[in-house]
């Protein structure tokens, strides 16, 4: 089954009248059909073609000629289950009464569909965003994990159902997901786009998050959601730091001989690369990234968990138990390292004439299996100093499975990441053929 044009080109031919929107949408609607008992990438939703060729039958009314037509129309979306959606119910991947979770649309969700996206359905999540997996399958190889804890999207967008798809990330649940599932996934700069109306699991620490199958068109949904995005103009090869030190020696066999390949692949197209140790004091780091996700997170369920704590899962229940325990003082801390870590980044760039930092996006390809969802370790110190951060696919294992970067800026830099992550991308043509 052909693979549905990516997120730039499509956006382009539809705004066109190049590829007829009733055509798409049936098009669309039997990819899911044939993939889904497999991939299990969405929640069941009852009516759900009748719904989404209603709304796109109201897309052609609203803007039935080319040149009037939004930057996004007729492109599908998928929505990770923690966003709220008017019309469909959300579940956050829980057993809780959907009822809690009542409440205004997510904003970004307003936007996209204000941009002329159509939300092909809710995506799988694991519980409450946090460790329990869902049923989703790397589309890639469907005995793997997609990752989480943005699984469906990640997979969606893999498989070619969505164009376009929404995550979240607390420790790496965009850019673990998309390096497995060979996509390229995007989390913004911390609160560079609005989250009103997420079920949060930490607000100190959750990032907005999309998966795309292009930069391009990761650039154009970026520049409608961003707070105050500025449009870059070209500019000269940015200068990369590449990670080196002890986190290295988290990555296995195929994670470690991938990255060498990234880079020397970096390398022979031009770029210069430049290793540099960093996060001697991950431990520590970790411990308080970790500490501040629990404490928070008990808080956000506090009213939930008193009242249903029988149907939380083990891992869900256990992370806010721990919360509990965690004292105001240690979050306090905690949320000091996010920025004193950032500035430490920031610094170090600035002394080593850095402009992009290179790193692993996971310790390897997707695990087997689907009853976890992989380390998130390689993602957690760029999400705690809340810098942007992009995984491009950028090789393959031995078996076949997608091997990631993950590239990171400056905070508030996202314009020059997504600018300067096409050039990188063009790097790795040959590797993902």
């Amino acid at each position: 089954m052909q693979q549905p044009l990516p997120l730039a080109q499509s956006a382009m031919r539809l705004r066109q009248d190049k590829i007829d929107l009733a055509a798409f949408t049936g098009k669309i609607l039997n990819r899911l059909d044939a993939l889904e008992p497999q991939l299990q990438a969405f929640l069941p939703e009852a009516g759900r073609s009748e719904r989404f060729k209603r709304a796109a039958e109201a897309l052609l009314v609203r803007w039935p000629r080319p040149n009037t037509r939004p930057p996004l129309f007729g492109i599908p979306l998928g929505v990770k289950d923690i966003y709220r959606v008017d019309g469909l119910p959300t579940c956050a991947g829980s057993e809780l009464p959907a009822a809690l979770f009542d409440s205004a649309q997510a904003n970004c969700v307003t936007r996209l569909q204000q941009a002329g996206a159509l939300v092909a359905g809710k995506t799988v999540t694991t519980e409450f965003a946090c460790f329990e997996p869902g049923p989703t399958r790397n589309p890639q190889n469907p005995a793997h994990t997609p990752g989480g804890s943005s699984s469906g999207s990640a997979a969606a967008v893999a498989a070619g159902v969505c164009a376009l798809a929404l995550g979240s990330q607390t420790i790496g649940s965009v850019i673990r997901p998309a390096a497995y599932c060979g996509v390229v996934g995007f989390k913004p700069g911390f609160g560079r786009i609005d989250a009103e109306g997420v079920i949060y699991v930490a607000r100190s620490l959750d990032h907005v998050g999309m998966f795309t199958q292009d930069v391009a068109g990761m650039r154009l949904a970026a520049s409608l959601l961003c707070r105050d995005w500025r449009e870059v103009g070209s500019a000269s090869r940015p200068r990369l730091g590449a990670l080196a030190g002890p986190m290295l020696e988290l990555l296995d066999d195929e994670g470690r001989a991938g990255y060498e390949t990234q880079l020397e692949q970096l390398q022979r197209a031009g770029y210069a690369v430049q290793r540099v140790s960093l996060f001697e004091d991950f431990g520590p780091m970790e411990d308080l990234h970790r500490a501040l996700m629990a404490y928070e997170m008990a808080r956000e369920h506090r009213l939930w968990f008193e009242k249903h704590e029988s149907l939380y899962r083990t891992c869900t229940a256990d992370l806010i138990r721990t919360g509990q325990q965690v004292d105001s003082e240690t979050a306090k801390r905690a949320r000091s390292s996010q920025l004193r870590t950032r500035q430490q980044l920031h610094d170090r760039m600035d002394s080593a004439g850095i402009d992009l930092w290179l790193s692993p996006p996971a310790t390897g390809p997707a695990p087997a299996g689907i009853d976890h969802t992989g380390n998130p370790a390689m993602n957690l110190p760029w999400t705690h100093a809340g810098l942007p951060a992009l995984s491009l696919p950028a090789a393959r294992a031995s078996n076949g499975l997608p091997l990631g970067l993950q590239v990171c800026s400056r905070h508030g830099a996202d314009e020059f990441l997504l600018l300067q992550a096409e050039g990188l991308a063009e790097a790795f043509d040959d590797l993902n053929a």
